[in-house]
């Protein structure tokens, strides 16, 4: 959400991170690499040439650059003045120019003059926290400023960040904070803020433009530099090789958040939550490098490595004082796999009368798929599918009568996997239709024989479901395959895919990184895309997400919605027939469900919020506002008497936790509170999850007993 963008943006910038190698000090320059220039010029003249709408790169071009990239560095309009954006104006038709003579010069300067702006604003917000504020006041901060118009004057500017550290304040003394308790807070954020301007490194002034530039051509063509590149794969593959531990920036260390069980760091018995990790060492007798004060992204360059081989952490226990004495701990590093991404099932029982039917949940978060392990012949890679069908047979073996597949939030990933995994449910046919750039239509077909699960099915997705989520849920929605249960999907209908530009290059280490890239648009075998409209629910839950600011149709310059003629296939059951009665079930169901009717509430408090860009400074106004949240909570636990009062008030506790702000940000609290938030949120009762398994059950009810689909 917009309001949350500055968060966003300070840990775009590292601040919420440690320090660099090359850290610099907040006011020196960064400057480009000859090697930026020349991957800039290459992915121009790939871009110009291969993407699936080419691109002129010219001037109109070059402004749509410039607009893009001055969004990505400052949004909200809290950094530069209109001075500011006039200095520049002469570079809004020269972009062009320096990507073609790999002269990044004019973008670079543009980013040192942001990495200034933010200093000063960062070192007057630290100079306000002498003075205090008067909270009896009736004003009120707009922090919602992305429409608005660039502020022209300093003391336009001052004003705003008196409120924006005036809110802060505010916040956490809502929170129960003492004056002298929040001065240390505060001051301690803005210096750590300014800190981390020092440790930008070229790198990131050069990825913020370069997605300024493929952002401009279409919102899904992105720019990976080596880091982002890496973590891309990893994200892709759902593993890398390392030692199994979470790890997050506190005051200048590197620290654990948690531990992956089985990893390396877990099963060695010697590290801990909260244990400070103050150097790494490659092998048993190499030399410690000292990471106090490092990024955290460059502390894990050099804990990650190849399977099989040794790193050495120097650790400062989290029960040490700073003087404390050091502890050296040798790993091995193994392949972790990255489990929270990994599909996942379980079973939900639903009571209908006096009959109880299983239905057995498939969670997916992301369309994985390990490409380097499949090309080198690796009998035993990882990806979405494979892993699906596993389940797929234990959950048979659980006896479950109806599968549901939750892609809630799952934005996609290996188009092969969607096709693949709708290859697990249709007995051979064709999945989806792709369109390049000439017009050519081809057709990704299921080409294995027989169906992992004939039983009925249904398919979960929500806003921020996505690319081969809605392949897959379109998929089967058309074959008539499943009910398709939820909000309208995100609507994104094109097709990426990644380009090395090492490789074509020819250059022996990595230097320029990668280009997502898109090369086609893909169809629906009904002949339909979900390009814009995403796909429709056949049954519809409320809408929890922001429609102005998640989704396809909330981008600047997406492909228009358009439709080719349907592929040749036959749908395997008319499931349409049922879902006038399974609506019926269902709407009575929720109008007595009372959780239900909480979530249609707090999604209508948050559609209403959602329409506010400005917050009150005043103290007896903001408490009355949180006095009503509370009360609120606390009405839902009276009203549901004394039945099932127990689980209720255990709701009732994490929906406290979870709703009260104690105006931290994530590295200023406690690990241990942040944990416990998480668990919170974690274990709050999915009411839309149960739902969907209620209405799964409401159709093998109205099937015959055992019914399985004849997949042709």
């Amino acid at each position: 959400m917009k309001k949350f963008y500055f968060l966003v943006l300070l840990t775009f910038l590292g601040i919420a991170q440690a320090a660099s190698i090359d850290s610099t000090l907040p006011d020196q320059p960064i400057f480009p690499s000859k090697e930026q220039g020349e991957a800039a010029h290459l992915s121009a003249e790939i871009l110009t040439r291969y993407h699936y709408k080419p691109n002129a790169l010219d001037d109109a071009q070059s402004k749509r650059i410039f607009d893009e990239y001055i969004k990505s560095l400052d949004k909200e309009k809290v950094f530069f003045l209109q001075s500011d954006i006039d200095r520049f104006s002469a570079a809004q038709t020269l972009l062009d120019d320096s990507i073609f003579k790999e002269d990044l010069t004019i973008p670079f300067d543009i980013f040192n003059l942001y990495k200034q702006r933010i200093a000063e604003r960062f070192t007057y917000a630290r100079s306000l926290l002498k003075q205090g504020f008067d909270f009896t006041k009736s004003e009120s901060y707009t922090f919602e400023r992305d429409k608005g118009p660039w502020l022209k004057t300093d003391d336009e500017m001052n004003e705003l960040w008196q409120k924006r550290v005036k809110n802060d304040w505010l916040r956490l003394k809502l929170a129960g904070k003492n004056d002298k308790s929040i001065v240390e807070t505060l001051d301690k954020r803005y210096e750590t803020s300014l800190k981390g301007l020092g440790r930008l490194k070229s790198e990131d002034a050069f990825q913020a433009f370069m997605n300024a530039y493929t952002l401009s051509i279409d919102p899904h063509t992105n720019y990976f530099g080596i880091h982002a590149s890496e973590e891309f794969a990893i994200t892709m593959k759902s593993s890398l090789d390392g030692i199994g531990a979470m790890l997050e920036e506190k005051d200048e260390y590197t620290v654990i958040r948690e531990l992956v069980p089985g990893g390396p760091a877990a099963l060695s018995g010697k590290l801990k939550t909260g244990d400070r990790i103050i150097g790494v060492g490659q092998g048993d007798k190499s030399t410690i490098v000292d990471v106090t004060g490092w990024r955290v992204d460059d502390t894990v360059d050099l804990i990650r490595g190849p399977t099989d081989s040794t790193v050495v952490l120097e650790i400062l226990p989290a029960e040490a004082g700073q003087d404390g004495k050091h502890v050296f701990i040798p790993l091995i590093r193994k392949k972790i796999s990255l489990e929270q991404q990994d599909a996942k099932k379980s079973i939900i029982e639903v009571k209908d009368g006096n009959v109880t039917r299983r239905i057995g949940i498939i969670t997916l978060p992301v369309f994985y798929e390990d490409f380097a392990a499949r090309s080198k012949g690796d009998t035993d890679y990882k990806s979405a599918s494979r892993d699906v069908a596993k389940l797929l047979k234990e959950l048979k073996s659980d006896n479950v009568d109806s599968l549901l597949i939750d892609l809630r939030n799952n934005g996609g990933g290996s188009l092969e996997e969607a096709v693949n995994l709708t290859g697990l449910f249709i007995n051979q046919g064709p999945v989806l239709q792709e369109r390049d750039s000439k017009g050519n239509i081809k057709v990704d077909s299921d080409t294995n024989t027989g169906v992992e699960w004939d039983r009925p099915m249904g398919v979960l997705i929500n806003r921020s479901s996505a690319s081969a989520s809605e392949i897959f849920a379109a998929a089967i929605q058309d074959y008539g395959r499943g009910i398709i249960i939820g909000e309208n999907s995100f609507g994104k209908g094109t097709v990426q895919t990644v380009v090395d530009l090492d490789q074509i290059a020819k250059n022996d280490k990595p230097k320029f990184g990668e280009l997502k890239m898109t090369i086609a648009q893909f169809f629906r075998i009904n002949g339909g895309t979900t390009q814009l409209k995403g796909v429709s629910p056949d049954i519809n839950f409320p809408v929890l997400s922001d429609d102005e600011n998640v989704g396809e149709s909330t981008f600047s310059n997406p492909l228009p919605w358009t439709q080719i003629k349907p592929a040749d296939y036959k749908p395997v059951f008319d499931l349409k027939s049922i879902l006038p009665q399974l609506n019926a079930s269902h709407d009575a169901r929720v109008s007595k469900d009372k959780d239900y009717q909480y979530l249609l509430k707090d999604v209508a408090d948050m559609s209403n919020e959602r329409k506010k860009n400005s917050i009150s400074l005043n103290y007896a106004e903001r408490q009355k506002e949180r006095d009503a949240r509370i009360a609120k909570l606390s009405s839902r636990e009276d009203s549901s008497g004394d039945n099932g009062l127990k689980k209720v008030k255990a709701n009732k506790t994490d929906s406290a936790t979870m709703q009260q702000d104690d105006g931290l940000m994530s590295n200023e609290r406690k690990i241990e509170d942040d944990l416990a938030l998480e668990k919170a949120i974690k274990n709050t009762k999915d009411v839309l999850l149960n739902e969907a398994a209620h209405i799964l059950s409401d159709e093998v009810g109205l099937l015959k007993t055992n019914t399985t689909y004849t997949i042709q």
